[in-house]
């Protein structure tokens, strides 16, 4: 059903009329009236570019008449955009002039709500962190973000995974509540995420619910990271990074043109390694060494004028020795630091493959795209795991099957609709449609040894054996719509249905040491299916100069589900829990002063949790149980600010509150 409502839509896009095309040429030059060569020329949500010769000129064809954001950017300059009016009929030349980045901010361009905008246009708290600010503030990991954005919060235990908090809504199941996006394709979940950073050209942080746009698991917000994508204009990049603890990272990438404006290759890459932090003093040696290496791979073709298909590969393949670097009790922690005594150290593996085909089609009436996305992770540890932190042999964790248990599937596709570039209409809007399964088969066994009756156990040497089998299918059409009732009032409406059904099967068994194992609990399985509606409202007003007040009502939710077998009786297997749902009013005010030396903008927000999901710890089993606790709110500010008030000095400052 899906391929034919695909086929349709592709149909109807290539039998719309063709006419009112015009064409495009220019000239870009510097504050000294000097030609600027190798200026990259868009515009904005089309597939439409050129690049500036060594005279300054470029040009561009097959534009319709109408109103467009072009996009000016080059090494050196500060990016700008402008809008500019295609006639019909006409030569259609502009002249552009760039300042030095040294002296003016930027214009960020950002896909926070799914087509090009401006970022100081968007009513709503985003922030949009370029390549320059990845590179220079070293951003190596989405865990880093902390540093730099206000009101979030991010971190893991030692395995890689990292929780991510916005404004205070959190959690640490495996269903995250703040969505992470990597080029267009949902991070499904803590399994399937790749959290390096490697060739990155933006990231956009959107603060506060997001499942209008965004569905499943936003309810605090998204994490939207843009990697470099290649063009006709060939480039390379090589960094080595060595530091204490051993630590290095070697990193590398190309984009080329295979065929100049029509097929295009880029590759990067990332290796790095480091000792441990922490010290085993069982054996004497470093815990916690790992060394991690990822990969992102583009092929990009262009078929026509107004139509793109990429193909992009990912993958990270991890390898940590000690990836849970614990200890019993916070005194032991503090009075001893970095130092640990466990027995039983095994390596995780953790490897991640994500593959996703994307079609993008600039139509004269509408724009189309569907991305079609592959997300595998397998994860295992090579021998048992200490599980009671100590150098006795009391707990141990096994998970090491073979590939077919530990290893996460997931497929996900959207097809999304929205209106032309042109801004010629009042109305401007996106719609689509969202869908994915994911099958999750987990086998884990607790081991209890021959120091097992410390615990007052009556057994030594056994196993219990855990196994739940996840398999999850869910829906999503969304809509959303601006409106500009003036030149400076604007409203946004937007409505989205998620639909989403769950079955898990979960089995338990015995094993004795050297025996075979018998069945504790039969094969039982487990169904719930839920449903979200999730609106958004808001309204835009641009006050005198460059200044835009706008307030908002967003809704989000996080996933239900069903919770797994564990070896604590007091916490039953398939107990269902429902979705947690976030309600956010804010309002905000952004600037830009001094001729885009300034930038200040000013958010505050309210939220409230219903059916809030906590998430308890079991032990020695290491899964967590979700029941449903009542409401959480939150309230609070943030303050980001940009100026660059001589030449050469840029200062930054943002702050967030959250109570």
């Amino acid at each position: 059903m899906g391929k034919k409502v695909w086929y349709v839509a592709v149909m109807l896009l290539t039998l719309i009329k063709v006419n009112g095309q015009a064409s495009i040429t220019g000239r870009v030059i510097n504050s000294q009236s000097d030609p600027v060569k190798n200026v990259s020329i868009h515009l904005l949500n089309t597939p439409l570019t050129s690049l500036s010769n060594a005279a300054g000129d470029f040009s561009i064809t097959n534009v319709k008449a109408g109103t467009y954001i072009v996009q000016l950017s080059a090494i050196g300059y500060a990016t700008i955009a402008k809008q500019i009016e295609v006639k019909e009929n006409d030569n259609n030349g502009f002249n552009f002039q760039l300042q030095n980045s040294l002296i003016q901010l930027e214009a960020v361009t950002v896909t926070a709500e799914k087509r090009e905008e401006l970022l100081q246009n968007i009513p709503a708290s985003v922030t949009a962190i370029s390549a320059r600010q990845v590179e220079e503030l070293r951003l190596w990991n989405s865990k880093d973000l902390t540093g730099v954005v206000p009101n979030l919060y991010s971190g893991n235990s030692g395995d890689g995974r990292n929780v991510t908090s916005i404004r205070g809504i959190t959690t640490t199941s495996y269903d995250p509540a703040v969505a992470t996006y990597i080029d267009g394709v949902n991070q499904f979940s803590l399994d399937t995420y790749i959290p390096q950073l490697a060739d990155v050209e933006r990231i956009e942080i959107l603060r506060g619910p997001q499942g209008t746009l965004y569905g499943r698991n936003a309810m605090g917000g998204v994490i939207n990271i843009i990697t470099k994508q290649p063009a006709n204009s060939s480039n390379g990049f090589a960094e080595v990074n060595i530091g204490n603890y051993n630590q290095q990272r070697y990193s590398a990438g190309i984009r080329t043109a295979l065929v100049k404006n029509k097929l295009f290759f880029g590759a990067s890459g990332v290796f790095s390694k480091r000792n441990g932090y922490y010290h085993n003093q069982f054996n004497n040696t470093s815990f916690d060494k790992q060394n991690e290496m990822s990969g992102n791979y583009y092929l990009k073709y262009l078929p026509a004028a107004k139509w793109a298909i990429t193909v992009n590969i990912k993958h990270q393949n991890n390898k940590n020795n000690g990836a849970f670097p614990l200890v019993n009790g916070v005194d032991k922690a503090f009075n001893n630091p970095f130092q640990l005594n466990q027995n039983a150290v095994g390596r995780m593996i953790d490897n991640t493959f994500n593959a996703s085909l994307s079609v993008n089609h600039a139509g004269d009436k509408i724009n189309f795209s569907s991305q079609l996305a592959w997300q595998n992770n397998y994860r295992y540890y090579n021998a048992p795991l200490d599980g009671d932190f100590s150098p006795l042999d009391i707990v141990t964790v096994i998970n090491d099957y073979g590939n077919k248990w530990n290893n996460v599937k997931v497929v996900t596709h959207e097809m999304k609709f929205s209106s032309t570039a042109n801004k010629s209409s009042h109305i401007n809007y996106t719609a689509g449609t969202y869908f994915f399964h994911q099958n999750n088969p987990v086998k884990q066994a607790i081991h209890f040894g021959k120091d097992a009756g410390v615990y007052m156990l009556p057994d030594t040497d056994f196993s219990t054996i855990n196994t739940t089998t996840g398999k999850n299918t869910g829906m999503a059409l969304y809509g959303q719509v601006n409106y500009l009732l003036t030149k400076k009032l604007s409203v946004v409406a937007g409505i989205r249905y998620d639909y989403e059904y769950k079955k898990l099967m979960v089995r338990g068994e015995y094993q004795k040491d050297g025996k075979d194992a018998f069945v504790t609990v039969a094969d039982t399985s487990g169904t719930v299916h839920f449903s979200a509606v999730s609106p958004k409202l808001g309204v835009q007003y641009q006050l005198a100069g460059n200044s835009n007040l706008f307030a908002n009502y967003s809704r989000g939710f996080r996933t239900g589900g069903l919770t797994q077998l564990s070896s604590d009786p007091s916490q039953p297997p398939l107990y269902p829990y429902k979705p947690e749902y976030s309600n956010n009013i804010e309002v905000g005010l952004k600037n830009n002063f001094l001729e885009d030396k300034l930038r200040l903008n000013v958010t505050l927000f309210v939220t409230r949790v219903n059916n809030a999901q906590v998430p308890t710890l079991v032990l020695p089993d290491a899964i967590t149980v979700t029941k449903n606790t009542g409401e959480l709110n939150s309230k609070g500010a943030e303050v980001e600010l940009l100026y660059k008030p001589v030449k050469g000095l840029q200062v930054e400052y943002s702050a967030g509150f959250t109570n």
